[in-house]
Formats: structure tokens, C-alpha cells, sequence
């Protein structure tokens, strides 16, 4: 019965999600739902020391990251950076490989380190530019992003600074370039079935006529100017957040070392300490992010000085939205996991006997169930990995294959409907479930079916 009381808020907030009710409102109906049936005691207490604890620690720490990251995308949006990238993309490459730039553009960001979050915003602006001059439908930029960004440079190919490649480091005492060939391989099968999906829907717009659809939600500013800026100019802010957060990334520990005690001295005031560990990626990002943004506005303060104001505000509107389903999304995932029902799942998977697979579909299938796969996998690791060491010791796996394993199986089925991600993707390009989440689910499926090709290219060769 617990078991059943959590894949009932499961499904109740998934399908809500889907028909484009409000998560900030749903996911804490549904966490508080399974609560108020386990045990109806604990429902005030579970929402005050549980969900909002877990979903106002979200807000603090990764509100500026969604705020900046908007704000940076619009500046862009707003300077003609965007539109002047597009042009000269297609002029390179061709209106037949639109996708392709989009998610290279994706793939480029996310393995230099930039907050997938940000990705989004960044380079909303830019796709929606270029499926408009290829007209291609606006209802696969979801998809399109979701595969560059979302994907193989975010858990599979080896160094990636994403924190699903950081995580398992610390249960299997590996680095980011564990298993690096296993990552390889899962990379290209994403890429290649990927591209090939999205161009087989493409395909199929253009033999139904479809186009890239009027009276669209969200759609960035025209650009008026008729002189286009530079194209190395334009895309100089995407490399110099790229560059600066590695930079800052490093910098960080060396200013602040590995804790650090902020000391005021006004009335009352008590020291501050902080974890810099825990904060250094965070501080990094911000703070490219910023002179992103200070590059743009300098850059191209004529074009944009007049909207701004308007553009600014908008962007901190939809940051604000986007941080706050995400936040929601992480409250639920937190709930869930406290609940008899969720041990009663952990536990079932423990029964899987190949430990590769057991480690895939237990990381996966708690990521799904939590929508985070960061979240997911952090549970799923503290709970078994010691279970899962032993038994890849007794079968002589080593423990990096189990890190790529991991790594990777936290990408997969992570992004089902009620993802703060997906959430998210959706809100800033306008669109809904029902019009662009199957296109972000076939991309899931694809994902989640490199797990098991990289497990059988292990089994096969013994290379990793």
C-alpha cells in the first residue's frame, strides 16, 4: 500500500504537469497527498521541516543562477548577438543542419561547464532565430535543446564538470574521466540516434507543410537594426562564460579555501560560515554570468539601451517562474523519499542480480521517481553503494565503470514530465507538454537505452 501511495503522487503530479497546471501549486498537493495517507499526523510537519526546507535551500542557492542566466539570455536576444549567430550559421552550414548547430551550440556550453539551466536561456533566443528562418517548427526547439544539453555532455562523456559526472566521485572514489571509452561510446549512440529522431521529425513537418507557427508564446524581440553585428563579436559572450567559469571555478578555493566564516560587526550580528566546496561551482557560474551580461551591455549598449528596462523585467519574471517549479520539483522529490513507499522501491531493486543493471535501473528509476537526476542518484548511491561495490568486487567490475554506469543511468529517465528541467525548457520557450514533450521523451528513451548499450559494449569488449 505505501508503495502504491507513492506512485499515486507520482502519476497525479505528472499528469498534472502534463496538462499544464501549475507545479508550484501541485507538487506540494501531491507530496502532502501520499503524506496525508501514510500517516495524517505528519502532513504540517512534513511540509514545514521537509518540502519548504528543501525548496527554500533551492531558491538560495540557485536562484541568482536562473535570475543571471535569463538576464543574459535577453541581453543577448535584445543586442542582435542572437540573430547575427543564426545568419551566419546558416550561411556556413546550410538550412538542412539547423538542429545540428543548435545542439553543438548546447553540447559546447554544458561540457564547458554552464549551468543546463543557463543553457536554456542562452540559447533559447538563438534557436528560435534559426527554426524561424529554416522554418522549422518551434514545437521541436524543446527537443532539439533537450539533446544537446540534457544529454551526452552532461553524464557520458568523460571530464564533463556537470554534477551528475561529480557525484559519484565521492561513493566510488573516482574522477570526472572514470570509464572515459564507456562514455565515448554512450555519447555517440546519443548523438547519432539523436540527430536522427529530430531529423526524422523535421522531415515530417515538412511533407505535412508545417511550418515554424504564429501566435506563439514567449517569442523573442525582433531585432530591428538592419546591420547585423559581427558574428565573432556575437558569440564571444557564450565562449567568455564558458572560459570564466573554468576560470572562476579554480579561483574560488584559492580566495576562500575550503571553509570560509563571513564576520560582521553590526548589533546582533553572528558569523556566516560557509562550505566553499559545496558553493565554489555555484559562485563560479554567477559570477561569469555577470560579466556575460557586463560584456553584452558594453558591447552593444546602443541596441538594446531603449528595451532594457522592459527586457530586464521580463527576464526576471520568467527566472522567477522557472526557479520556483524547479524548487517545487525538489520539495516533492524530498517528501517522496521520506516515505515508507520509497524503501519499499529501493528495496525491490536490490533483487536485480547483474550488478551493472541493478545500478542502472535503481539510479534511473529513482531519478524518475524524484524528477531530478541529481537527486535521484544521490539517494540512490547513499542507500546501495556499498551494496553495489561489493558485488561489482565479487565479479571484478571495476568501480569506474560503476561511476560511467551511474553517471549516466541519472540522465535517463530523470526527465519525465514533472522534471524541473523539462518544467523549465518548456516555460522559457513557450510551449507546453502537449505540444513539444513527446519530442523531449524520445530523446529519454534515447538516453536511457545508452545505459544498457554502454553496459553490453563492457560486457562484449572489457573496455572502458
Amino acid at each position: 500500500m505505501s508503495f502504491i501511495i507513492v506512485l499515486g503522487a507520482l502519476i497525479l503530479l505528472m499528469y498534472v504537469a502534463y496538462k499544464g497546471h501549475s507545479v508550484v501549486l501541485f507538487a506540494p498537493v501531491a507530496a502532502l497527498l501520499a503524506v496525508l495517507l501514510t500517516d495524517p499526523t505528519l502532513v504540517a510537519p512534513m511540509y514545514l521541516g521537509v518540502f519548504m526546507d528543501k525548496m527554500v535551500n533551492f531558491v538560495k542557492l540557485y536562484f541568482p543562477v536562473f535570475m543571471l542566466g535569463a538576464v543574459f539570455g535577453k541581453v543577448i536576444e535584445l543586442s542582435g548577438y542572437s540573430k547575427s549567430i543564426v545568419s551566419s550559421v546558416v550561411g556556413a552550414i546550410g538550412h538542412e543542419r539547423a538542429m545540428l548547430a543548435i545542439v553543438v551550440v548546447c553540447a559546447i556550453l554544458t561540457y564547458g561547464g554552464v549551468s543546463l539551466f543557463v543553457v536554456v536561456f542562452a540559447v533559447y533566443p538563438f534557436a528560435a532565430e534559426l527554426f524561424r528562418q529554416t522554418h522549422i517548427p518551434k514545437r521541436l526547439i524543446p527537443g532539439t535543446i533537450a539533446l544537446g544539453a540534457f544529454t551526452f555532455t552532461m553524464d557520458s562523456l568523460p571530464g564533463t564538470p556537470q554534477i551528475q559526472n561529480i557525484i559519484p566521485t565521492s561513493f566510488f572514489q573516482t574522477s570526472t574521466w572514470a570509464a572515459p571509452w564507456l562514455g565515448v561510446v554512450g555519447a555517440i549512440f546519443i548523438f547519432i540516434v539523436g540527430m536522427l529522431y529530430l531529423n526524422w521529425q523535421r522531415r515530417r513537418a515538412e511533407a505535412t507543410g508545417e511550418d515554424y507557427g504564429i501566435n506563439l508564446a514567449n517569442e523573442p524581440e525582433p531585432f530591428s537594426h538592419e546591420k547585423l553585428p559581427n558574428p565573432i563579436l556575437a558569440i564571444t559572450p557564450l565562449f567568455l562564460v564558458g572560459i570564466l567559469n573554468y576560470v572562476f571555478t579554480q579561483l574560488v578555493p584559492v580566495l576562500y579555501g575550503t571553509k570560509y566564516e563571513l564576520t560582521m560587526t553590526g548589533i546582533g550580528a553572528k558569523p556566516v560560515p560557509f562550505e566553499v566546496p559545496k558553493v565554489a561551482a555555484i559562485w563560479a557560474v554567477e559570477a561569469a554570468l555577470l560579466m556575460g551580461i557586463l560584456f553584452v551591455v558594453i558591447t552593444a549598449w546602443g541596441p538594446i539601451r531603449e528595451k532594457f528596462a522592459e527586457g530586464a523585467k521580463s527576464a526576471v519574471a520568467g527566472s522567477l517562474l522557472a526557479a520556483m517549479n524547479t524548487a517545487s520539483e525538489y520539495g516533492f522529490g524530498g517528501v517522496i523519499a521520506a516515505l515508507p513507499g520509497f524503501l519499499v522501491v529501493a528495496d525491490a531493486l536490490r533483487a536485480i542480480p547483474n550488478p551493472l543493471i541493478n545500478e542502472a535501473v535503481t539510479v534511473t528509476a529513482l531519478a524518475g521517481i524524484t524528477g531530478s537526476a541529481s537527486g535521484g542518484m544521490s539517494i540512490a548511491l547513499a542507500t546501495m553503494a556499498t551494496h553495489f561495490i561489493e558485488v561489482a568486487n565479487a565479479a571484478g567490475i571495476p568501480l569506474e565503470v560503476l561511476h560511467r554506469v551511474a553517471s549516466m543511468a541519472s540522465g535517463g529517465m530523470d526527465t519525465l514530465p514533472h522534471n524541473g528541467a523539462v518544467i523549465t525548457l518548456l516555460a522559457v520557450t513557450g510551449l507546453t507538454h502537449m505540444q513539444s514533450y513527446k519530442d523531449i521523451f524520445a530523446i529519454t528513451v534515447i538516453k536511457t537505452s545508452a545505459v544498457f548499450v554502454v553496459i553490453a559494449f563492457y560486457y562484449l569488449t572489457g573496455i572502458y
